[in-house]
């Protein structure tokens, strides 16, 4: 039995042509400053690891406290993890000093971004550590687990990206 074409369900328009397309804005490209950056999260990232012996990935870094915080537990034993967290949230207000924060802008409403914060949670999870742990630090020390996440979360990005900006 066929539906009637009154009951279908619209067909959305498709997005101009210029959301399809990638623009570079040279003009903001700023290799210095990106290569600074690289060289600070691997100056933070070996310090971290030469002073306590531990992979400097967020994911650890914050979940440990919030553990002890969760089982009532003293955070002693986690204060370099909270120094080191005390440290990136510092980090743009120190910048401000120096320079103007970069604009952002975010092109999604809350839903989305919630629902894309939690499934980038639970992939931390499944891949047992973050991007900086796995990318920075894991494939660093050459680990093939870490190479195995990166290729998995930077091939989920790549056809994110082209579902959502490039096909009709």
């Amino acid at each position: 039995m066929s539906v009637p074409a009154a009951a279908a369900l619209p067909v959305p328009a498709p997005l101009p042509r210029a959301a399809h397309t990638m623009n570079i804005a040279w003009s903001s490209f700023t290799p210095w400053a990106a290569l600074a950056g690289g060289l600070a999260i691997g100056l933070a990232s070996a310090l971290f690891v030469l002073g306590s012996g531990r992979v400097a990935g967020i994911a650890g870094i914050v979940g440990e406290p919030q553990r002890a915080i969760l089982a009532r537990q003293p955070l002693g034993p986690h204060a370099v993890r909270l120094l080191f967290l005390a440290g990136m949230l510092a980090a743009p207000w120190v910048w401000r000093l120096v320079a103007p924060l970069p604009a952002s802008r975010v092109d999604v409403g809350w839903p989305l971004l919630v629902a894309a914060g939690l499934l980038v949670g639970v992939g931390v999870r499944m891949g047992n550590g973050c991007t900086s742990g796995h990318g920075v630090c894991g494939l660093s020390r050459l680990s093939l687990r870490s190479l195995v996440n990166v290729l998995c979360f930077m091939g989920a990005g790549f056809v994110t990206v082209a579902l959502l900006r490039h096909l009709p």
